[in-house]
């Protein structure tokens, strides 16, 4: 059998279309969650960029899981190169909602990228976060 340029270039072809679906700079993220006041419920961790932040798109990724311990881990793959922001929520009673107050206080726990202390919710620029080419580790603490 004769090999022609066609055929010795084909599997190259192949090669070359596979990384170019593959997700550009994907990165992981690695996210713990400490300071939860009990064990109750379950976390909502929702990763999101600036038009996910306001509402305006769906996270780009999300996560419910119940609270191990002192630290609960996760970790999120193949996240693409950029800017964003991640939110937690502990739904202690498992109704699927962050519970407030009659004047809008969350009384369950909840939680933002670089652990903001303000007495709102904080913008987007104040919880953001870049992921590049590397690993991402963040630590959020309830509150």
């Amino acid at each position: 059998m004769r090999r022609t340029p066609a055929s010795i270039a084909a599997p190259f072809a192949l090669l070359a279309a596979a990384a170019l679906a593959a997700p550009a700079h994907a990165a992981t993220l690695e996210v713990s969650i400490r300071d939860a006041r009990n064990q109750d419920g379950q976390f909502q961790v929702a990763l999101v960029d600036a038009a996910g932040y306001a509402g305006e798109a769906p996270p780009i990724a999300g996560r419910l899981l119940a609270p191990e311990g002192a630290v609960t881990h996760l970790r999120f793959d193949d996240v693409p190169a950029g800017r964003y922001a991640l939110l937690v929520i502990h739904d202690e009673n498992g109704n699927g909602k962050l519970d407030t107050n009659l004047t809008g206080m969350p009384v369950e726990g909840y939680g933002f990228s670089n652990n903001p202390r303000v007495m709102r919710k904080p913008t987007f620029d104040e919880a953001a976060f870049e992921v590049g080419r590397d690993t991402t580790a963040l630590d959020i603490a309830i509150r």
